[in-house]
């Protein structure tokens, strides 16, 4: 993992129902809806966090963001952070507690480091991936 990317595309569409719906081509399980366009953008961020989190809680690894039309969408920076870990950990094919090792850390500890759901504080997040040899390098755009 040389650089990773949580920036995927939405695709935004007018709901039969009424509304619109925002899906991504490369994350599926992202689903979200709003009255308006800018209420179904809004809530893009959350879905498409969640839907990461629940695809490495269920042990796969996050799909690449390969999708080249549309809206950019990120997950909130808690999700990329702790994203960045968990692939960082499968990427290292070390167990945890190996992990817990590297940190000074009881396994419990690195096992709710792991925990997609589990908030971690984010200088503990940063010493994890330093522990797996990686380093957290955050980018700036303008919004959409």
């Amino acid at each position: 993992m040389t650089l990773m990317n949580c920036l995927y595309r939405a695709t935004v569409r007018p709901d039969p129902d009424g509304g619109f719906l925002v899906t991504f081509s490369d994350v599926p399980e992202a689903v979200t809806h709003g009255k308006t366009r800018a209420e179904a953008l809004a809530s893009a961020g959350e879905a498409l966090g969640l839907a990461l989190r629940g695809i490495v809680a269920d042990g796969g690894r996050l799909p690449e963001a390969r999708a080249i039309e549309g809206v950019p969408v990120s997950p909130a920076a808690q999700d990329v952070i702790k994203l960045a870990v968990i692939a960082a950990f499968q990427e290292a094919a070390i167990t945890k507690t190996e992990l817990a090792r590297r940190l000074g850390r009881t396994e419990t500890e690195a096992r709710r480091i792991l925990d997609p759901d589990h908030g971690t504080k984010l200088p503990l997040l940063q010493q994890a991936l330093e522990a797996m040899g990686k380093r957290l390098v955050i980018s700036l755009m303008d919004a959409p």
